[in-house]
This record gives C-alpha cells, structure tokens and sequence, in this order.
C-alpha cells in the first residue's frame, strides 16, 4: 500500500518536536507557577453534549464507531443511536464542563486547572489550522458566583508564558462584552447578538462594508456610525474609559462593562506592561461568554490571527441546581507552532536530547562506553553511544550529523586529536578525552565531573531572523 499524508493531521520531525516539547514545558511549568494543576479528560464525549449548550456542531464533530461486520461479512461502521453516540472532542472546554459536574463533590472550589491535550475538528485543513491538534487550556470555575479579580488573572499568565518563549512580541487583546451591550442598548437597538455579528466581521469586510450590512438589518445610519466609532476606540493604557464616554452613551451595563475592563487592564499596567491592550471590537463566542473576552496576536504577524483566546462564561456547567461560572483561556499550540516552524521562524539546535556521543573502539570495550554513558546519565547529561566501532572520523561524523556538539573518547578508545584515528588509536594522556566537534578543542575529562556548558547540556530553540509579515 502507498504512503501518503493526511492533511490537517501533522507529524513533526525529530527538531521540529523539540521546539514543540520546549514550548509544551514552558507553558506546562507556567501554568503550574500559577497553582493551576493539571487534569486529563477522555477523548470522548456523547454527541448529544458536544451538540447541545456549550458545544459547536459547525465544528463538524467527528464521530466515533467500532468497526463491526455485517451479514455478509463485509466491514461497516455504526455509530448506533444518536443518544448513545460518542464524538472526539472539539475543544477542551465542553470536556471540562462535564468534568466539574461529575466531580464537584471532590473538587475544592474555586477550582483551578490547566489541561494540554490534543483535540479534533472536522473542518477543512489550511496553514495553521488542523483536523488534529493541541491545545493548552486554564480555567477557574466557582459555585455559584465568580470573583472579577479571576478576570484579570488569565492574561497576566499568559503573558508570562509568551515572555519566556522566542516568538517575539505578543498583544493580549481584551473586552468585555457588557461595553458593546450596554452602549447598543443605551443608543436604542435591542437586538444586541445580531449587531455583534457584524461588526465583528470589521477585520475581514472593513467599516464600510459593515454599516452597510447594519443598515440593511435595520439599524439607522447613525446608530451604525456610532456602533462604529465604539469598535474602533483602542488604547494601552485606562484611555479607552474616556474615549467611550465621550460618545455620549448612557447605560448600566456599559458603566459595568467600563469597570470590568478598566480593572483588567489596570492589572496589566501594573504586572505586565505592553502586553495587553483595550480593543472594544473584540466579540468572540457570541452566545457563549458573558464578560471579559480575550484574542491574542504577534506583533508583525497580525494576518495570522488569534492563536489564544477565551473569556468569561458565567454558566459553564449547571446541573439544574446549581450553576459552575467560569474564566479561561486557551493557547492554540499546534496553529502557533506549525505558522512559525513552518515559516522557518524558529528552529532546534540539534535533532536530538544527546550532548554526548560515547565513542566505541570495538565491541569488546563496547561496555567501557555503557559504563561512561551511564555515568553522564546519572548526573543529568544526555548521551548515546555510538552504534558502530567505525574510524572515530566517521564517528564524529554521526554525532555532527545530529547536532550532538561533543564526542567522549574512553581510555580503552584513546582517540588522539586526529578525529579519523582507527581502532587501537591513543588518547594524548592514557585517560578519557572528551572532544567539542564544532571548535575541534579536545581535553581531559572525567565522566564522575566533566560538566558541558549550560547551553549545550539541552537542545536551544532558536529564533530565526525573520522580517515582519506586510500581508
């Protein structure tokens, strides 16, 4: 049978796995400096609840069957009874609903949890988006009622997480979805869902396309001019505040949204200056969240899009009782990683954990090099041994072939300086000898003390020179 790829489920290579297991950690190790632990859900959920309030079926949920046979004996799926079907999951939140509500009795709340775990969606593959891929969520859920302050705290971690990785200079956009409520209602339009779908598509269609398109569903020229000037008051600063006022719109649920907002970015002022920035035409999840709502993008990168984005819901999970209100934010890892890499933003400097490669003289002394690998091991140096007794030339080779900056030469291998020495050769002073194959220095050294420089002890995931995106 002929091998061939299936697009919107990608493989990465060996370095390409690395840069992508260095961003796994660092977002891993942040969120869980921020006291989020980490939990796991099936892969699975009924159709019926990824269907229902909370799920998405333009998402073109996959469905999940035993292959069985039929009379005839020939191979057929069945997915059964649409109630007793399942589906893969197409996003971590509807998961973590169900999650909360069949462990609420054991969980402490306000909860807090972060999950990294792959999900799939049935839509049509292009660059940066998958039928297969990884996302990093946090959320915080409480019972009944949730603290305001949890609005903020979403994307200062997030801030974090992208201060400590090489992509550059990352914009948390922030809203809250009571400011256009509030200021819509306070200029007279009811239909408040409606007037968000359009304007949100002001990026895609521009202002002039869209007043048209809220005429047409009719609201009056200068409701439109006005839902326009709001969509286009963005600032860095509590600026935004004023700028609205000035509009001269009156309602409760705009002074809520101004608070709420006002709040989220005086918390990035003070804890993450420069990353967030107040952009009153960010809507997102239109029948999903209900107060603060977040998109993320990469400065001289911005056609790419959000690649994390979230918000507050404020009826996660209910169980006919009680109700779970939540915040989180999700990181689109495989869409942010598969743009760079597969731009050539960002690369490993080698396609392999091992710094050291342990030479071999002849299978005889073969463990005389287990015995030093295992030494280097034990103190945290990642190594391999080298899988042939070839000239140690050849073996040097191998090691330059992966990246792996240094070759160790055992007594009983005794490489000399020549690096093409064969079987037999000797080391300068009758002890191991470990050579630096990228500037040719060769020393003395010990397995139980030789330590490589920090650099080298891990693979480094490095950021390409790149100019910035014009499209």
């Amino acid at each position: 049978m002929k091998i061939t790829p299936i697009s919107g489920f990608p493989e990465f290579l060996p370095a390409q796995r690395i840069v992508e297991q260095h961003f796994l950690d660092v977002i891993r190790e942040t969120f869980e400096l921020h006291g989020f632990p980490s939990i796991e859900t099936r892969a699975v959920e009924p159709l019926p609840r990824l269907m229902g309030k909370g799920g998405d079926a333009d998402k073109e949920i996959y469905g999940v069957s035993r292959l069985d046979r039929d009379d005839a004996g020939d191979f057929r799926l069945d997915l059964g009874a649409f109630d007793d079907a399942l589906g893969l999951h197409f996003d971590l939140t509807v998961p973590f609903a169900r999650y909360v509500l069949e462990n609420a009795g054991h969980l402490s709340f306000p909860f807090r949890r972060h999950q990294i775990q792959k999900v799939w969606r049935g839509e049509r593959p292009q660059e940066g988006r998958y039928r297969e891929f990884t996302q990093a969520d946090i959320d915080v859920v409480d019972v009944g009622e949730l603290a305001p302050h949890f609005e903020a705290e979403m994307p200062l971690v997030i801030a974090e997480v992208f201060r400590k990785l090489p992509v550059g200079r990352m914009v948390i956009q922030v809203n809250n979805r009571k400011i256009p409520e509030g200021f819509y209602l306070g200029i007279g339009i009811d239909d408040v869902g409606g007037t968000l779908r359009i304007v949100d598509k002001l990026d895609k269609i521009g202002p002039a396309k869209v007043k048209d398109q809220l005429v047409e569903a009719g609201r009056t020229a200068e409701q439109a001019d006005q839902c326009l000037a709001l969509a286009a008051i963005r600032s860095e600063d509590l600026s935004f505040v004023e700028q609205v006022r000035a509009l001269g719109v009156e309602h409760p649920t705009l002074d809520e949204g101004l608070d709420a907002l006002a709040a989220v970015i005086r918390a990035g002022l003070d804890h993450a200056p420069g990353a967030m920035v107040a952009d009153l035409k960010i809507a997102r999840g239109l029948d999903y969240y209900t107060g603060t709502v977040y998109e993320t993008q990469l400065v001289g990168h911005e056609s790419w899009g959000s690649f994390c984005s979230g918000g507050r819901y404020d009826s996660l999970a209910s169980d006919g009782k009680t109700t779970y209100p939540g915040v989180g934010i999700s990181i689109g890892v495989s869409r942010l990683l598969g743009l760079l890499i597969g731009k050539g933003l960002l690369v490993a400097s080698r396609s392999t954990p091992a710094c050291v490669l342990v030479a071999v003289n002849d299978e005889e002394s073969r463990a005389v090099s287990t015995r030093v690998a295992t030494e280097l091991r034990a103190r945290g140096i990642a190594c391999e041994v080298a899988p042939k007794p070839a000239k140690f030339g050849k073996q040097i080779r191998y090691a330059e072939r992966r990246g792996i900056p240094y070759v160790w030469f055992p007594a009983a291998a005794g490489a000399g300086d020549s690096g093409d020495s064969g079987s037999g050769g000797s080391g300068g002073s009758g002890g191991d000898q470990v050579k630096d194959i990228r500037s040719g220095d060769q020393v003395d050294a010990d397995a139980t003390t030789w330590e490589p420089p920090v650099q080298d002890l891990h693979p480094q995931v490095l950021r390409a020179e790149h100019t910035t995106d014009q499209s």
